[in-house]
Parts: structure tokens; sequence; C-alpha cells
């Protein structure tokens, strides 16, 4: 499989986890990034993620894939306790940051699905629209731990 095919099968695992219904955004990156990682992690990590879909419980605060996002990037770069902070972290979770806000303007769920406030997923171009935004999230995940030689193309 070379980098590309990884790529896009991981962001088409993250979407479809949404797109079926069977996690939202946050939860479809978390679960996407630990099996592309082998599974380090039970499948419950992703009860983790759960309060993060539609901006932190429905708030519409912080991006849920984002959120999903930051947590996989923890899944390789975190720590436990009595371990100092690896360096790669935060500037990892910046960059995660900067890019959803480069190609949305925010990283704000309000914001960033504005055009369907009060939509609550009725239509489905807000849920395309979602279901792509973790896509993405999880594919630059994915791109970034493949560069940095945490995930090797097989």
């Amino acid at each position: 499989m070379t980098k590309e095919q990884l790529l896009e099968a991981v962001k088409k695992e993250a979407e479809g986890y949404f797109e079926r219904g069977e996690f939202f955004c946050s939860e479809a990156v978390a679960h996407t990034i630990n099996n592309l990682l082998g599974k380090p992690y039970d499948d419950d990590v992703v009860k983790m993620a759960s309060g993060f879909p539609i901006g932190l419980g429905k708030s519409g605060c912080l991006c849920g894939a984002v959120s999903g996002g930051q947590m996989a990037l923890g899944m390789v770069y975190g720590r436990v306790h009595g371990e100092p902070m690896n360096e790669k972290m935060f500037p990892m979770a910046a960059d995660l940051h900067d890019f959803i806000k480069k190609e949305y303007g925010s990283t704000c769920c309000r914001v960033i699905t504005r055009q369907w406030a009060g939509d609550n997923f009725k239509s489905p171009e807000r849920k395309r629209h979602c279901v792509e935004i973790t896509g993405k999230v999880a594919e630059w995940v994915a791109e970034k731990l493949i560069e940095d030689g945490q995930v090797e193309i097989k």
C-alpha cells in the first residue's frame, strides 16, 4: 500500500464511521487512529472521545473532529504520570489547530457550521460537511504520524 492509498483508507474509515452513524466526529477520529496504530489502546478508549462531538457536548465550541485529532496525537506523543512532556506534543497539537483554522477559518464548531445553525444534522449538507472534516482530520493525523516514522508504510 502506498502512502496515498493508506491516507485515503484512513480518511474513508473515519468518514464511514460518522456517515453510518456508528460514531460522531471525535469518536471516529480516535477509533480510526487507534486502528491505524495497531490498537495500542482497548476499543474503550473511544469512550473518552464521546463528550467532544458537536463542539464539546453540543455546545458548539471546539470542533469535535479537532478534539478527536488531539486525542489521537496524544496516543503517540502523550505521557503518563512521571514522564516528561514529549517535545513533539505541543507543536503537533498546534499544527492540527492551525491546519483546521486555515481550512475553515476557525476551529469552533458553531463558526464552521454557521450556515446550518440550528439544523442539528437534519440536512444532508450539514452532515456531509462534518463527515468531510472528520476525514480530513484523521488523514492529517495519519500523514503526520507517517512523516514522523510512527506509522510505517507496508
